[in-house]
């Protein structure tokens, strides 16, 4: 291997570890927090004309003075509360009068990392989904704090199987006729509801022509670790075709977001979980959006983000209609709603790694599941397909790395007779590479083009719930987060590792190997350990599965290279036709290669 490959395979590193570094979590300082004890300062939503006080943490709906929701809405600052259960094969959820929000969201096929039902609304905040307006006599009104009537009994269940559906109506009734009535539709086998809001003789009551509907507490977390979870925790709102998207701030600052259009909808996310508010077409005229980021118990992070889609109040448009997604980031199901929700999941670049991930791997990891219950294998089969693939183009890489440590003896005669004339010793040896039809490239390009396999199969096991929890053996429980195989008693400078990957290691170990077997040049030893050292620490924080499929890929590599070395490695070394040429296109390409000193 000589200088020029070197340098391909230095620079191959580098892209990795420059990319690696700034995609990669950054490594837990603390240990696992509960879902239950991750609760941030709250963002408080704007009006377009004033500020609404902060939420409080406790209830406070019967402590709200009568003079800060006035003449109009002060009759419903006192109420029964009933709560209503919505049982289904997916959720369990409770509607509450207190506020008419949504207060609890059960999902029932996932568990925290400690074995709780995943909750994804935060319950001890009250619930969520409100309107939030100002109203004819000045008051800035949020519904949260009003008491809603229903014609249900407190605790009534309603349990859905099949395609049964039902509607849950609440109503608030203001003197004069007035009334503001609150329609939510639960389907069976969906994760979405809809939420029909309706207006009647409520002209007067709200000013400025516009209200908002509010989610304000965001999503709460799940995962074992909340700073990686917080890594994945953003907002956004998607308009014409266009996604804005929306990070929280410094600790104690808040970030703030007006969009005014058109909406699609607004939508928010943790790692695996997400929330969107999909009005219908045509009947948004804008969205709000505010982040804010605050430390937990034990050096945890949570991140809380408000949505708000702002709403025309006219004559023509006394209703208007939502539908709520909270339900797992599953590239289906979101895509299945037709509307581009699919944009909130993490899968890579637009321009080259999501097209991969989205047209070629999650499809392919599809369908292999279908026939391989264990994701583990699933990765295994993957890898043997990619290698399968690639293996045309490796069979010729390997030839022209045999032809160039053959080149090695006469190479090394040209640098001795040039050694005090660079140019001509550069000269002398792109002349015998044509002579002999070798390309020095040739033996990087397997891994060049490998590159975005590798990050779009990083997008895909980082994001995709498919391979949350997913056990493969031993000591692999997880194959969407770092397998940790041993403890350091001690932190690693710079990396921050203080668990250690066994399949990072392995997949060390093998690059190691063939690092071992396919350097012979003696100047070059340093890459048989420089590069396996380096890309163990930095896969070290990567899925397990993507260690695995490297791990598993490389093992393969390695079974290549010792079948070419026994039946074709031996071929003796040919001067090429001049007239014919050869070494392929890369190889015709290296006399423009510039002359190196």
């Amino acid at each position: 291997m000589d200088k020029q490959t070197t340098i391909g395979f230095v620079l191959i590193g580098l892209v990795l570890i420059i990319w690696m570094w700034v995609q990669a979590p950054p490594p837990p300082h603390a240990r696992p927090v509960s879902a239950d004890s991750l609760h941030a300062s709250m963002p408080v939503l704007k009006d377009t004309l004033r500020v609404e006080r902060p939420a409080a943490t406790h209830d406070t709906t019967a402590h709200t003075p009568d003079d800060l929701l006035g003449s109009y809405f002060s009759v419903r600052a006192r109420g029964e509360e009933k709560v209503i259960v919505i049982s289904t094969d997916l959720y369990t959820a409770e509607i509450t009068t207190k506020g008419g929000l949504i207060r609890k969201w059960e999902l029932s096929a996932f568990k925290t990392w400690d074995g709780y039902p995943v909750q994804l609304v935060d319950f001890d905040r009250g619930g969520d989904l409100s309107l939030l307006f100002t109203s004819g006599d000045g008051k800035l009104i949020n519904t949260k704090n009003l008491y809603f009537d229903a014609r249900e009994k407190s605790w009534t269940t309603y349990r859905l199987s099949g395609d049964q559906s039902v509607i849950v109506e609440l109503t608030l009734p203001l003197a004069g006729g007035k009334k503001l009535t609150k329609r939510m539709t639960f389907t069976n086998g969906k994760y979405a509801f809809e939420t029909d809001f309706e207006f009647t003789g409520m002209g007067d009551a709200i000013s400025n022509f516009e209200y908002q509907i509010v989610w304000e507490n965001g999503l709460r977390y799940a995962e074992h670790n909340s700073v990686d979870e917080s890594n994945f925790a953003l907002a956004y709102a998607y308009s014409g075709g266009e996604l804005t998207e929306v990070d929280a701030g410094k600790n104690g600052e808040t970030t703030k977001r007006d969009i005014n259009g058109l909406m699609d909808w607004v939508a928010t996310r943790n790692k695996y979980f997400a929330l969107a508010l999909m009005p219908e077409h045509g009947t948004s005229q804008g969205a709000y959006i505010e982040g804010s980021r605050a430390t937990v118990a034990d050096n945890g992070v949570k991140k809380n983000f408000a949505l708000a889609l702002k709403m025309p109040l006219m004559t023509g448009a006394e209703h208007a209609k939502v539908t709520v997604y909270l339900g797992p980031l599953d590239f289906d199901i979101v895509k299945g709603y037709g509307r581009g929700l699919e944009q909130i999941m993490s899968l890579g670049s637009a321009w080259i790694i999501r097209p991969i991930s989205e047209y070629i791997m999650i499809p392919l990891f599809q369908f292999l599941h279908k026939f391989i219950p264990n994701y583990g294998w699933v990765i295994i089969v993957f890898s043997i397909i990619i290698k399968l693939a690639l293996q045309p183009l490796t069979r010729t890489s390997m030839k022209s790395m045999k032809r160039m440590q053959k080149l090695t003896p006469l190479m090394s005669e040209i640098r001795e007779k040039y050694k005090d004339d660079p140019n001509k010793q550069n000269q002398q040896i792109m002349n015998l590479y044509k002579e002999y039809g070798v390309n020095p490239a040739a033996g990087c390009l397997p891994m060049l083009l490998q590159l975005p396999v590798l990050f779009a199969l990083y997008a895909v096991f980082k994001s995709s719930i498919g391979l949350r929890q997913s056990a493969f053996m031993f000591w692999i429980k997880d194959l969407s987060i770092p397998d940790a195989a041993l403890r350091l008693p001690f932190t690693l400078p710079l990396f921050g590792i203080t668990d250690v990957s066994g399949l990072a290691l392995a997949m060390g170990v093998t690059m190691f190997l063939q690092q071992k077997m396919t350097v012979t040049d003696p100047r070059q030893k340093a890459m048989v350990w420089m590069m396996p050292v380096l890309m163990t620490l930095m896969f070290n924080s990567l899925p397990s599965g993507l260690n695995l499929y490297y791990f598993v890929f490389n093992l393969l590599a390695i079974g290549q290279q010792m079948w070419f070395n026994k039946t074709g490695g031996d071929e003796p070394l040919r001067k090429v036709d001049p007239k014919k040429g050869g070494g392929g296109i890369l190889a015709r390409l290296t006399k423009d290669l510039p002359k190196m000193k």
